[in-house]
């Protein structure tokens, strides 16, 4: 097919389709590029508002915890002192029964493990004559043994000499405990 030599193409026409259709191009190329601009700046502010809030959150909990370190380290853990075991006779009930306890003392130190162990006599005496006091009804379910460790911290934290100070003794820990 020949072209009409005397039909004339439209010159602002043939310029117009490329144009059009190259703009179409560029219009979507320009609104893809706005939507991965937008996302992406949506997406770098997500991270950024929740990023700093979860780093917020963390950061006094950080300092709690490491506050709580520095607690630590400047109390000092507890000692213990290993007591010897006892063999008592209770007071009668059914016959003669006896009890045989072993306990460990929960000390604030080792200035008071020294006390304890200085004053060990001391110690046996008043456990001894607390325990030989008692009856096995008394002292065989678990409420009768928390109520024994609490008379026996008593009785250990009493002042070793008049008018002295209070043994740091914190807690009773049974070790053995039979009645027979």
């Amino acid at each position: 097919m020949k072209a009409n030599p005397k039909i004339k193409a439209d010159p602002k026409a043939d310029a117009a389709a490329p144009a059009a259709g190259g703009g179409k191009a560029k219009l979507l190329i320009m609104i893809g590029a706005a939507v991965v601009v937008l996302g992406l700046g949506g997406g770098a502010g997500w991270y950024f508002m929740h990023g700093s809030s979860a780093e917020a959150a963390a950061e006094p909990a950080k300092k709690e915890h490491s506050g709580s370190k520095k607690k630590k380290k400047d109390e000092a853990p507890p000692e213990y002192v290993a007591i010897e075991p006892f063999t008592v006779n209770l007071q009668p009930e059914h016959g003669d029964q006896y009890l045989q306890v072993a306990f460990t003392l929960q000390v604030e130190g080792p200035e008071q493990v020294e006390l304890i162990k200085a004053n060990m006599a001391k110690v046996r005496s008043r456990v001894l004559l607390l325990l030989s006091g008692k009856k096995a009804s008394e002292i065989s379910t678990v409420e009768g043994k928390q109520q024994l460790a609490g008379e026996i911290l008593a009785a250990v934290n009493e002042p070793f000499v008049p008018r002295g100070d209070e043994q740091e003794v914190t807690d009773v820990l049974f070790t053995s405990f039979i009645i027979q």
